[in-house]
């Protein structure tokens, strides 16, 4: 029979501590809540960001909606959005396998790796942006015809230079969120594999990929709804040129409401953005199953 001591501290442990995640909430609440419900009520209003607030309905949504640059704006983010997931994905997985291995090189390299983890988007893109310089950079510097193009100023290819720019700075990231989750798969399972007969290939099939399954969610769904905020790198590598092969929703926005001074359209913008981030993060979450938050140790 327990003392009532112990049973009075059983009692105390097992009582509300809501109270703990209060500051937390709080913080969202003022930082989150509130600004968002700000930019709602600013895309009714009709505001150049200095003069007098007006409402003027839902003029600044139909003018967002039947702007073909929004149009433009929404597919750039899609290919980016598309083409990032499909070269990170299968990238930080398996380097974040091969990264999680116990040789003493492996830890010399994965410090590699991470480097673009301690830069800048800013950085990064002004790194790349001299590098890539049709003048001045990689191409002339070495003598190499093939790398002297003017890789940000052709339609064609700029596309392709921000994916691979976006991927060398957060392939790392990934990387590490894989790595995390590789070492907590028991090593009894490669074993008893093993002793089965099962070689490198069959154990990353059937047992590293079912393992990493609520891993690879998190990171599809950072990924994906990442590729919402890739701001301040291609403002700064492309200023969302030539044209408008590389403005993307969040430049789009960012264009609108302080180039043009139209924060109406640019918050209905910033509206049309929270809709999609959270839409495609419950999705992805949805494809989790039912057991989307248990661990992925469970039943092991």
């Amino acid at each position: 029979m327990a003392s009532p001591v112990t049973a009075g501290r059983g009692v105390r442990d097992a009582g509300p501590s809501g109270w703990l995640a209060a500051p937390a909430l709080i913080f969202f609440l003022v930082f989150a809540v509130v600004p968002l419900i700000g930019v709602v009520f600013l895309s009714f209003t009709s505001w150049n960001g200095l003069g007098e607030i007006k409402l003027d309905g839902l003029s600044s949504w139909t003018t967002v909606l039947t702007d073909p640059v929004t149009g433009n704006a929404l597919v750039v983010t899609a290919k980016i959005m598309f083409f990032s997931f499909i070269v990170q994905a299968p990238v930080s997985l398996l380097l974040g396998v091969f990264t999680a291995g116990a040789q003493k090189y492996r830890a010399a390299l994965a410090v590699l790796y991470f480097l673009p983890l301690l830069l800048s988007s800013a950085a990064v893109a002004i790194a790349f942006k001299a590098l890539l310089d049709p003048n001045f950079g990689l191409g002339p510097g070495f003598g190499l015809p093939a790398l002297a193009q003017d890789w940000l100023g052709n339609s064609d290819l700029v596309l392709f230079v921000v994916v691979f720019v976006i991927a060398w700075q957060f392939v790392p990231f990934h990387t590490l969120i894989y790595q995390g989750g590789v070492r907590q798969i028991p090593a009894s399972l490669y074993e008893a594999a093993e002793i089965d007969g099962a070689g490198r290939f069959r154990q990353f099939w059937s047992i590293t990929l079912p393992q990493l399954k609520y891993t690879i969610i998190t990171s599809s769904t950072l990924m994906v709804v990442g590729s919402l905020a890739y701001f301040d790198l291609i403002f700064v590598l492309t200023g969302g040129g030539p044209g408008y092969s590389t403005r993307l929703l969040p430049l789009h926005m960012y264009l609108t409401g302080f180039k043009a001074n139209d924060m109406g359209a640019a918050s209905a913008l910033g509206v049309m953005l929270v809709v999609i981030g959270l839409g495609l993060a419950l999705l992805l979450q949805r494809l989790g199953g039912k057991n989307r938050n248990a661990s992925q140790l469970e039943g092991v």
